[in-house]
């Protein structure tokens, strides 16, 4: 599904406005670059523009310039919701409907301004005024630097929007892995090192910042892991107790995944991961398996057809048995 509606929005951004720039709840790599990349390009138009997260994000991302001006809605929810009312123009990035929001629903609800959505996510919502939503395209910081083309904003790409681009595109393509990588993504890749990106410097901030404790609950993982050789599938689960004795942090299991995909002959991997009261899903496939479709009929979710998530509120216990059945049916 592609739709593209920017009509009328070159005129709209032609004079300076308040915007507030959102992403997702348990922003990634991509949400929060793309988040950081589009503040400071309409900054640099003369534009106020804030970004506004649902919740904490990753400690491996806190190095993204532009990271200390964030606000959190989780801890500081009076300050997020008066930014959201006082905002002139919402930009939506890297999700499509506003539930995905987590905390911020409500208030984003209740704005009775316009939206922008950038996405590449499947299926979206008709809540925005202007839409740019391509799910061919690798992620979502490859769609902000294309606005930067389509609103005449690369000239003002500096090595700091570039560092936030290629963060999302290099998390969101599995460092350009993935079959959404395409020859434009390697095109403006190039760009962005023209500007001064350093690939080993991002490389080494996101994926070499783990600690002792996270490599424990990886072991944990893959320990108790289920393999289903004949059904080409895996599950991946950590439970509450195994978070706590190992001392979990925000994104200590981003990735985990991917892990059940590197088995050979595995095809479709689904990771649980329990909190109270409710169980966190990641799904990914290879091949022609859905694994959106999946995850919309079975866990609350959605995504893309290789790459999607969800949330049930069930024990642990009970969503590995629905996981269990998926893939009885497989």
């Amino acid at each position: 599904m592609r739709k593209e509606n920017t009509q009328g929005l070159h005129q709209f951004l032609s004079k300076p406005l308040n915007i507030l720039i959102t992403n997702h709840v348990n922003p990634d790599g991509d949400a929060m670059g793309s988040a950081f990349a589009m503040q400071m390009l309409l900054a640099k138009k003369g534009h106020k523009a804030t970004v506004i997260v649902p919740n904490a994000y990753p400690h491996f991302l806190k190095w993204l310039p532009s990271n200390s001006e964030a606000v959190v809605y989780e801890n500081d929810k009076t300050l997020a919701e008066t930014q959201i009312a006082d905002a002139e123009l919402i930009v939506v990035l890297d999700y499509n409907a506003l539930h995905r929001s987590g905390p911020m629903q409500t208030a984003l609800e209740s704005y009775t301004g316009d939206f922008l959505m950038i996405d590449h996510h499947q299926q979206p919502d008709d809540f925005a005024k202007w839409m740019i939503s391509d799910t061919s395209k690798c992620s979502t910081a490859q769609m902000v630097y294309e606005f930067a083309q389509q609103f005449d904003l690369l000239s003002e790409m500096d090595v700091a929007i570039a560092e936030n681009i290629y963060t999302g595109i290099v998390t969101d393509t599995g460092s350009f892995r993935f079959s959404s990588t395409t020859a434009a993504t390697h095109t403006i890749t190039a760009h962005l090192l023209e500007l001064g990106v350093k690939p080993d410097s991002v490389y080494n901030n996101i994926f070499d910042a783990n600690s002792v404790s996270r490599f424990k609950l990886l072991g944990s993982m893959l320990e108790s892991m289920r393999v289903f050789q004949s059904k080409g599938s895996v599950i991946l689960f950590l439970s509450e107790e195994d978070q706590v004795k190992h001392n979990f942090r925000k994104g200590d299991s981003e990735g985990f995944v991917n892990y059940g995909l590197s088995i050979e002959g595995i095809t479709f991997a689904v990771f649980i991961r329990e909190e109270k009261g409710f169980c966190k899903i990641s799904l990914r496939s290879k091949g022609d398996l859905d694994v959106n479709q999946i995850s919309r009929q079975n866990f609350n979710g959605g995504g893309h057809k290789n790459a999607a998530g969800g949330l049930v509120e069930k024990p642990l216990v009970d969503v590995i048995k629905i996981a269990e059945s998926v893939i009885g049916v497989l």
